[in-house]
């Protein structure tokens, strides 16, 4: 808990944004290989620049996918199916360099060990209805409305790529007001700022941010240079997993650092970030603490997580030893057990790799459920 005032900021982008372009594309293939065989093993990574989509990896399956087809309409799709846009789906090149999963590696997963080795951060807190950081859920919410109205045509002059980043001012960690908030828009020639940012004021931030949050001093930086013509891949590279924070909790807690897009759930990476997530999320929800921070870490090739750690940031109704031992009681933290519990081997991922992986209760999304509250009441009395 943080005494006093401060500001924190939290980033979102759309789906047209060059990373998460990257991020799609790597999870496409993925829910691709998935709706076929749901054992396959899958790592692939994308990068996408002017003109190219370059997608490499390792993926083992007993399945075929055409991958350069998936990635065509993934892009097209985002909507980049103009060649104004600066880059789409006909005329980009398609470049693939896929091999075999090690079979080092495979030799840890095969006996139901961990992918890899690494630590994984899930994170909960009660600010939202979702139990997550406002100034992410807000971001999230601003870029979700600006792709809303470009694909209903609402405002036909925006294009695919887009940014939104949010300011909160917090007073002894509790949020009370929005201090700034800002859209960099992507859009074609013809609109005039002053029209976008008009548009902008009021279809999306008017549309979305709580008015209890605003006020006379909140400022709104929209295209704060004045012009977003050029943008998506024309404009800057995308690589599959640069946008982590965006992907989690947009810098509330830790990260380990490891991406989600792109990787099948043998790979902890993902599964456990999403298995420290439904531990966190239910542990705040059984009113165990107001924010909770779960911490695991693997080994390759062993089952049982090698640590396990949970801090209640001094809101905690139990001392965190009492909380430890029953989450161990409680959720079984191997790589089987994960992926059972979470019944991760189906196509759901092309969902998660944009607008957050958390956070998103009516996605079907299993780690969001808050299904183990009353066991964990119960065993921490």
């Amino acid at each position: 808990m943080i005494k006093g005032k401060y500001l924190f900021t939290s980033e979102s982008v759309t789906e047209g944004h060059p990373d998460k372009i990257a991020d799609l594309v790597s999870d496409s293939i993925l829910d691709a290989i998935y709706e076929k065989d749901p054992n396959g093993r899958v790592a692939c990574e994308t990068l996408v620049t002017r003109g190219i989509a370059f997608v490499a990896g390792e993926i083992t399956t007993s399945c075929y996918v055409e991958i350069p087809k998936i990635i065509r309409n993934t892009i097209k799709e985002i909507g980049y199916n103009k060649p104004e846009f600066g880059f789409d789906n006909g005329s980009c090149g398609v470049i693939t360099a896929i091999q075999e999963q090690s079979p080092d590696i495979a030799l840890g997963v095969d006996t139901g060990g961990a992918g890899d080795q690494g630590m994984m951060f899930g994170y909960a807190i009660n600010e939202t209805p979702e139990l997550m950081p406002l100034p992410i859920m807000l971001a999230h919410r601003l870029v979700m409305r600006l792709a809303q109205l470009r694909k209903d045509k609402t405002l036909d002059y925006l294009r695919p790529d887009g940014k939104s980043q949010v300011t909160v001012e917090y007073h002894d960690s509790k949020p009370v007001r929005i201090e700034n908030v800002v859209i960099g828009a992507h859009h074609g020639p013809h609109v005039k700022t002053e029209d976008l940012r008009h548009d902008i004021k009021k279809l999306v931030i008017d549309n979305v941010l709580p008015q209890q949050y605003l006020d006379k001093n909140t400022k709104f930086h929209i295209n704060a240079t004045g012009r977003f013509e050029v943008g998506g891949p024309q404009a800057d590279t995308g690589v599959t997993g640069r946008k982590i924070i965006v992907d989690s909790y947009g810098g509330f807690g830790r990260h380990g650092g490891g991406c989600f897009s792109g990787k099948d759930p043998s790979k902890v990476d993902r599964s456990a970030s999403y298995m420290a997530r439904y531990v966190a999320k239910n542990i705040v929800a059984a009113k165990l603490a107001e924010r909770c921070e779960i911490q695991l870490a693997y080994v390759i090739g062993v089952a049982e997580p090698v640590s396990l750690m949970a801090n209640t940031f001094g809101t905690g109704v139990a001392a965190e030893e009492k909380i430890v031992k029953a989450i161990r009681e409680i959720f079984d933290l191997t790589p089987n057990g994960i992926i059972r519990e979470l019944k991760l081997r189906r196509p759901i991922y092309k969902k998660t790799a944009c607008y957050g992986h958390f956070g998103r209760e009516n996605e079907g999304f299993t780690w969001e459920e808050t299904d183990r509250v009353e066991e964990l009441k119960k065993a921490v009395k």
